[in-house]
């Protein structure tokens, strides 16, 4: 079964809890902090397989989360973190954030290996904030959460030359008689349900992929037909070949399927039509076919035009060798600008702020942001040296004095995440 578009979640491993522990022996005075840190949460990695086509394996898997790291313990042994957990993808395999729709990665490479959500840091266990001044801390820290992201995983097979073309123009037939693909054929619209691949050689012994392109009908970039289901394969090829059924068999206008499909994938993605593009006039053995090439060429100008006939395998070899010319002087452009992609550069001019505060109604406060929120979740408040920790350092992010500002009294609530807490002047 060819699936090439799944929605899948993803959670990356949890860091191990940080261990608060005291050495206590026989014969050691004062023995100290003993506790050691939490190990790092999986990071969850996708991976290009040569060996598979489809994304069959992810379909039926709606959660894939990876393992967390080990807790520290006691003798400042540290908690061993969890390997990563690598998930296996066709070539041409594209990872988008479905919340954000910024691409995460596009694994267009051999062996291209990118990492899709990151693992949790380890928490510290309490030897680690031992100090001159706290020589025997009684805290340590949770672990972070690993990232979490719902993901839209697509395939957009790699080739260098898209056929395309309304159904039953001789797409198939074509693929066939130029490479060793065997696509299903027969005298009915719809045949092809899947792309079909082929390696394609020229006279010259250059080689290159080819792709039949089912499913173009009118609007189809609406969803119409088989939709926009296989468009976005078009997307990565370089050539776009344009199969015409010349002949006008079944009553078409030859003119007017080819605007109809230039519609299609302009509708689809403007860019397409920027591609480099060539005409197969098909079914030239057909009566009526030279005629109706004459005004097709009336109207269409300024592309290459190439006469063939696919079933009895006429005029092909010659489109092979100048599409094989045409790919030579074409380069390869990455699929995705940089306003698409998710930068996982930190810029520290654009630091995030720490903390917002809203006012959710009378005596309730409402404290939220990335740092406040992670500052919270490392903090274990299991003694009151902890709790006095956490308080300090939302005292020094300047929130006390925001509250007040705002004009929080004594006695009012505070909430961070799900958690609340009394305000104290």
């Amino acid at each position: 079964m060819f699936v090439d578009e799944v929605i899948i979640k993803v959670e990356a491993g949890k860091g191990g809890d940080g261990c608060c522990a005291f050495r206590r022996e026989k014969y050691i005075e004062m023995g100290g902090p003993y506790g050691g840190n939490g190990g790092h949460g999986a990071d969850i990695l996708f991976k290009v397989d040569e060996g598979l086509h489809t994304l069959l394996d992810l379909r039926y898997q709606k959660l894939i989360k990876a393992k967390n790291g080990e807790n520290g313990r006691g003798k400042n042994q540290h908690g061993k973190g969890a390997e990563p957990l690598i998930i296996k993808v066709p070539q041409g395999t594209v990872v988008t954030d479905a919340e954000t729709g910024l691409v995460i990665a596009d694994l267009s490479q051999k062996n291209q290996e990118e990492i899709i959500a990151r693992g949790g840091r380890g928490g510290r266990g309490n030897t680690a904030f031992k100090t001159q001044n706290n020589p025997a801390p009684n805290y340590s820290e949770n672990g972070e959460e690993g990232e979490s992201k719902t993901l839209k995983v697509e395939l957009k097979l790699l080739a260098d030359v898209g056929l395309v073309g309304l159904p039953s123009v001789g797409k198939s037939t074509i693929i066939s008689c130029v490479s060793a693909s065997k696509p299903k054929i027969a005298a009915y619209h719809f045949t092809t349900l899947n792309p079909n691949l082929g390696v394609v050689k020229s006279s010259f012994g250059k080689s290159f992929v080819m792709a039949d392109l089912p499913g173009l009908i009118e609007n189809a970039s609406k969803g119409e037909g088989l939709g926009d289901k296989f468009l976005k394969h078009i997307e990565r090829t370089r050539v776009i070949a344009h199969v015409i059924d010349m002949s006008g068999f079944e009553g078409r206008n030859p003119y007017e399927d080819y605007i109809l499909i230039n519609k299609e994938l302009e509708e689809f993605n403007s860019k397409l039509l920027d591609k480099p593009q060539i005409i197969i006039a098909n079914k030239m053995d057909i009566e009526g076919a030279s005629e109706n090439l004459k005004e097709f060429k009336k109207k269409v100008k300024n592309i290459d035009i190439f006469e063939v006939s696919a079933l009895s395998n006429t005029g092909l070899q010659k489109v092979v060798d100048h599409l094989s010319e045409m790919l030579e002087k074409i380069p390869f452009n990455p699929l995705y600008d940089e306003s698409q992609v998710e930068s996982h550069i930190l810029y520290k001019f654009k630091k995030e702020e720490p903390y917002k505060i809203e006012k959710e109604e009378e005596g309730l406060w409402h404290i939220y942001g990335n740092e406040i929120e992670k500052i919270f979740k490392r903090t274990k408040f299991t003694s009151d040296e902890a709790i006095y920790r956490f308080a300090k350092k939302l005292r020094k992010m300047g929130i006390d004095d925001k509250l007040r500002e705002l004009g929080a009294k004594e006695g009012d609530q505070v909430r961070i995440l799900d958690f609340y807490f009394d305000f104290k002047d």
